[in-house]
C-alpha cells in the first residue's frame, strides 16, 4: 500500500463507493417499479421500458447480480480502509475499530439509505435509464451469478420457493384491483371510477338484485277483456310486456306493444292478434350472476327476461337496462316513479322509502350498509327481522339505522320512516 499514492487510494475508495450506491439504487428503483405502469410502457414501444421488462422477468438473476456486485464494493471498500488505517496509523485494536466504523458509516449512508431512498422515489425514472447498463451487467455476471443461484435454489428447495418468477403472483386480487381504483381517484373523473367499482362489483350481483319485483311488473292477462288489454297497451310505459294466462306463472310470450299498435290502425285488436304477435320468452335463473348475464343478453341478442326460482316461479323480470344502470347509473327516464320523491336524507337526517324499493338502491342513495345476504328488499328486509307482519308504528334498528313502520297495506310495509344514527 506504501507505493500506491494516498489520493489514489482514496479515489479508489471513492469509485468503490460510488458502485456501491449504483448497485443499491438499481436493486430499489427495479423493485419499486410499477408492473402495469411498466407494461404500459413497453407496449409503447418504450426502449428503456424493455430492457427493464427484459431484467425483471428473471428477477432471480438481477438480485443475484446486483447483490453480488454490492457485496463485493462493500468489501473491497471494508479492506482498503483497513488496509489504509494500518499502514498510516499501524496495527492496533483502537484503529481497526475506528476504520471499521468509519467505512461502516460510509457505507450505511452513501451506499445504501440515500441511494435506496432516491431509487424508492423515482423508480420510474432511475430504473428505464440503468436498464441500458444493467442490461450488459447482466451478461458479464452470467456465470457468477449462475454459480451462485445453484447453491440458492438448493436452499429453497426445502421451503418450496420457486426460483423463477410465478406470473401469478403479479395478478391482484380484486381487493387489490379495488383498492388501486381508489387511490387513482385523482387520475380518474368520479364518475368513472364509480363505474370501475360497479363492475368489479358484478361478479357478486345477481339478477335477483337488479330486477323489477314481480308485484311491480307490467304484464298483460290474456283472461282480461279486449277493451282492458286495449286500455292497457295504450297507457304502457314500456315497448315489451310479458303476457300470461290466469295468473303470472303462466307466461305464454312476450309482446311487443309497436306491433300491436300497427295492428290496431288496421283494425279492432283481438285476442288472437294479440296472441299472434307474441316473442318466445326467455327465462333466466334467479342466481345467475349479472356479469353473466349481460354475455348471455349479447350472445342470445335479448333485451328482456323472466326471472324464475328453481321451482320455475316468476319473481320478477329483469332488462339489458337494468343492467346497464347497475353501472353506469340510474338514467333519466320519462316514467313515472312510484316512490314519494327524491330518495334523499332530510335536514332531520330522515327518509321515507317505499318497502317494495330494493335494499341496494336504498343503500347507494343513501349511503347505507342494510344486509344484502338476504330479503332484496326493505320489505323483505323489516319482515324477515321481526319474523311477523308488523303494525304500523313499529320501529327497529339494523345497524346505524332505525326502521319506522308508517303504513302497512296488504300484508307488507308499503311505507316506512328511516332514520339514521
Amino acid at each position: 500500500m506504501d507505493v500506491i499514492p494516498l489520493w489514489a487510494q482514496f479515489l479508489t475508495l471513492f469509485v468503490l463507493l460510488l458502485l456501491s450506491a449504483f448497485f443499491s439504487i438499481a436493486e430499489t428503483s427495479m423493485m419499486a417499479l410499477n408492473r402495469y405502469r411498466l407494461r404500459a410502457l413497453v407496449r409503447g414501444g418504450n426502449r428503456g421500458a424493455i430492457l427493464t421488462s427484459q431484467l425483471l422477468n428473471r428477477t432471480d438473476r438481477l438480485l443475484g447480480m446486483v447483490l453480488i456486485g454490492n457485496n463485493l464494493t462493500n468489501a473491497a471498500a471494508s479492506a482498503l480502509v483497513t488496509a489504509i488505517a494500518i499502514s498510516r496509523f499501524g496495527n492496533n485494536r483502537s484503529v481497526l475499530f475506528i476504520a471499521t466504523s468509519l467505512i461502516a458509516f460510509l457505507i450505511i449512508i452513501f451506499a445504501e439509505i440515500t441511494p435506496k431512498v432516491i431509487g424508492a422515489t423515482y423508480p420510474e425514472r432511475i430504473a428505464l435509464g440503468l436498464s441500458f447498463v444493467l442490461r450488459p451487467l447482466s451478461l458479464l455476471f452470467r456465470p457468477a451469478v449462475w454459480f451462485v443461484n445453484l447453491f440458492t435454489g438448493l436452499m429453497l428447495r426445502p421451503f418450496h420457493v420457486p426460483s423463477r418468477d410465478d406470473p401469478e403472483a403479479h395478478r391482484l386480487s380484486p381487493e387489490e384491483l379495488r383498492a388501486l381504483v381508489l387511490e387513482s381517484g385523482h387520475f380518474i373523473p368520479k364518475q368513472h371510477t364509480k363505474i370501475l367499482l360497479n363492475l368489479l362489483d358484478l361478479e357478486s350481483v345477481t339478477v335477483y338484485d337488479v330486477m323489477t319485483p314481480r308485484p311491480q311488473v307490467e304484464a298483460i292477462d290474456l283472461d282480461d277483456s279486449i277493451d282492458v288489454i286495449t286500455e292497457r297497451l295504450s297507457t304502457s310505459y314500456h315497448n315489451k310486456l310479458p303476457v300470461f294466462q290466469g295468473e303470472i306463472n303462466q307466461i305464454r310470450g312476450i309482446l311487443h306493444v309497436r306491433k300491436c299498435l300497427a295492428l290496431m290502425a288496421e283494425g279492432p285488436l283481438t285476442k288472437e292478434g294479440v296472441e299472434g304477435a307474441l316473442a318466445d320468452a326467455y327465462f333466466i335463473p334467479s342466481g345467475t350472476s349479472v356479469s353473466q348475464q349481460l354475455q348471455y343478453f349479447q350472445d342470445k341478442r335479448e333485451r328482456l327476461g323472466i326471472v324464475v326460482d328453481e321451482y320455475g316461479e316468476v319473481q320478477g323480470l329483469v332488462t339489458l337496462e337494468d343492467i346497464v344502470e347497475e353501472i353506469v347509473g340510474e338514467f333519466t327516464t320519462s316514467m313515472p316513479r312510484a316512490d314519494h320523491g327524491p330518495l334523499h336524507w332530510n335536514e332531520r337526517g330522515e327518509a321515507l322509502v317505499e318497502g317494495a324499493l330494493a335494499l341496494r338502491e336504498i343503500n347507494r342513495k343513501l349511503g347505507l350498509a342494510l344486509p344484502l345476504s338476504g330479503p332484496n328488499t326493505l320489505n323483505g328486509l323489516i319482515l324477515e327481522e321481526l319474523q311477523e307482519i308488523p303494525d304500523s308504528s313499529v320501529a327497529l334498528r339494523i345497524g346505524n339505522c332505525v326502521i319506522e313502520i308508517v303504513q302497512v297495506q296488504n300484508q307488507a310495509v308499503r311505507i316506512a320512516k328511516l332514520t339514521r344514527l
